[in-house]
């Protein structure tokens, strides 16, 4: 387990930078905490890092957003789960279809069951703190191998 401060954007952004640079195929960044600690802005630094240009809607009513290439450079899913009722409903909404191929940036990772025990998870619990913000980085096992996060 890792703390990282967040103080500003541009801390935000060099988290969101490393993620993007390691991020594969498979991968899911588990996005956790309460409301407004900074999980859709972590994710739409991450796409930005990727690549992307466009505006990144919060897919809270939407539930999924998808990114393809060559407006990044691996597919993406950006999920929002925090209007799920019950984690059975990731299913119905066909989730293992869009993450086919594709890395998976998911808020409210719980309402969906949970990743963490996915070997290539990378739980970030998002805090609002003092000054700024501030995230608990947990990698899975794949994200250890990499090297990056020990």
């Amino acid at each position: 387990m890792i703390a990282i401060d967040l103080p500003d954007m541009a801390a935000t952004g060099a988290l969101a930078a490393k993620i993007a640079a390691a991020l594969m195929p498979g991968d899911v960044v588990a996005l956790e905490g309460g409301l407004g600690a900074g999980k859709t802005t972590l994710a739409r630094a991450i796409l930005a890092a990727l690549g992307y240009r466009g505006d990144v809607p919060s897919p809270t009513f939407q539930i999924v957003e998808l990114y393809d290439p060559p407006a990044v450079r691996l597919p993406v899913v950006h999920a929002d789960f925090y209007r799920l009722a019950h984690p059975s409903e990731a299913d119905e909404i066909g989730l293992d279809d869009y993450r086919q191929g594709a890395a998976l940036l998911a808020e409210w990772p719980d309402h969906a069951g949970g990743f963490g025990q996915e070997p290539g998870c990378l739980t970030i619990r998002m805090e609002i703190r003092e000054k700024g913000r501030g995230a608990i980085v947990e990698p899975g096992r794949l994200w250890q191998e990499r090297g990056l996060w020990i």
